[in-house]
């Protein structure tokens, strides 16, 4: 596949007329490119798998039923793709479909009329967020949500303000900074508000009482999912480590064991790759990484390139961080090995990892101003470890002295011959796994 600029987009609709009234509207725009068309389920799955967009655009009632196969089939692209943005185009303007579309999370999604797309540059608009991971809900959908709510209720401006931005999907976050308060007083808010408005429903406005509460549960939902994941990126730990009172420079040491991996012979697969393929692969690669230290407790520090650096045992302290790191570094490989058997199948080059894992001291801080702020580990410790890393072959961990004595059970190993490393005066005693001998 040849290099493409812009944002890559599959379109699905049914009806001729509309899929190249759409198709010609995002073609207007020097950053779009449609990459391919379907006219049912089974063509968007497939003609995505194969075109692998930035964004799909579908319409939601396609062939074979009629029904929901718009959505249906973009979630579906989602989960193979994760990080595809989706835009469903509607007649319909009934917030039912908006909130099925949004109830597992707004990032990416977003939810159009038909006969407003060629209103301005709207369509374009949608695409480029859901393409950054933004969501976009039409305002009459926005309106459709509020409207049956406000007309019966005695609500405030202020209220009414509030109603709208739940509708809108804002997270708490966002409406909070915008109202100049807290997550927490937020909360609360919109719990009072519901409260209140379901003391004064009458019967017919129940649905719609029930709409904004799945709404704002959606909110929720993403709010404390994206606290979970504050710890995969040094910012977000150093956000959460500062909400719970601790300051900038302020250090503070800890035994820990950190974890390094590199790809292995990166620089030549890169000079032979497609630049947006490339990235593809490392967008894939750094989710499988993601997802074995998360899983083994750790936090990721920080990506570099094709490096992954994470430690174990801080901000929060881990019982047996040796032993999760070692799990998580064996996690990492058979992650890896996964992909590159789907990318074999692809015809595209396969990442072999190379891990060092070292236990010792480092001394933790919260570095930075208060526009970037990073949490970070220094010490020999994480030298070292990136040390061992370089010794590594692709698929191979290697492990330092400390870490095997820390471990509760080893895997079997070869003692490497000690040797000298950067830094360090006595020879190095390091535990390659798995070993090439015996």
């Amino acid at each position: 596949m040849g290099a493409m600029t812009g944002i890559s987009v599959f379109l699905a609709d049914d009806n001729l007329i509309v899929r190249e009234g759409v198709k010609a509207l995002l073609e207007l725009e020097d950053d779009l490119v449609v990459v391919g068309t379907a006219d049912d389920y089974d063509g968007l799955i497939s003609g995505a798998e194969e075109a692998e967009p930035n964004v799909v655009v579908t319409d939601i009632r396609m062939p074979p039923s009629f029904t929901r196969e718009g959505i249906d089939a973009a979630k579906e692209v989602r989960k193979r793709h994760p990080g595809t943005g989706v835009v469903i185009l509607s007649q319909y303007d009934d917030p039912e479909y908006a909130l099925s579309l949004l109830a597992e999370g707004a990032e990416g999604y977003a939810y159009l009329l038909k006969d407003r797309i060629g209103e301005g540059d709207q369509l374009a608009r949608a695409v480029r967020e859901v393409a950054g991971g933004r969501s976009v809900l039409d305002p009459t959908i926005v309106e459709a949500l509020t409207r049956p709510v406000t007309d019966d209720g005695d609500l405030s401006t202020d209220d009414e303000e509030l109603l709208t931005l739940i509708a809108e999907g804002r997270p708490i976050k966002v409406i909070a900074a915008a109202r100049g308060t807290t997550p927490a007083a937020v909360a609360a808010q919109i719990e009072n508000l519901f409260v209140a408005l379901a003391e004064g429903l009458s019967a017919g406005n129940v649905s719609s009482l029930t709409r904004l509460r799945t709404l704002h549960q959606a909110i929720v939902d993403r709010d404390e999912q994206g606290e979970s994941l504050s710890r995969l990126l040094p910012g977000g730990v150093a956000d959460l480590l500062r909400r719970q009172g601790r300051h900038v420079g302020e250090s503070e040491e800890l035994e820990v064991t950190v974890v390094m991996s590199d790809i292995r012979g990166y620089s030549t697969i890169a000079e032979r790759t497609d630049p947006s393929l490339l990235a593809r692969q490392l967008n894939e690669h750094r989710a499988a990484m993601n997802r074995a230290i998360v899983d083994q407790g750790g936090t990721v520090m920080q990506f570099v390139g094709d490096a992954v650096m994470a430690v174990f045992g801080a901000p929060v302290p881990l019982a047996e961080h040796a032993d999760r790191a070692v799990a998580s570094a064996t996690g990492m490989h058979e992650a890896q090995a996964v992909i590159n058997r789907s990318w074999q199948e692809q015809d595209l080059s396969p990442f072999g990892l190379g891990i060092g894992v070292s236990t010792g001291p480092v001394a933790a801080a919260i570095l930075g101003s208060d526009e970037r702020l990073e949490y970070s580990v220094v010490g020999d410790t994480v030298n070292l470890t990136q040390r061992l890393q370089q010794w590594a072959d692709p698929g191979e961990t290697v492990l330092s002295d400390p870490t095997m004595c820390a471990l509760t059970v080893a895997p079997a190993t070869e003692a490497l011959e000690p040797a000298r490393v950067k830094g360090r005066q006595a020879p190095v005693t390091a535990h390659r796994f798995p070993p090439r001998s015996g």
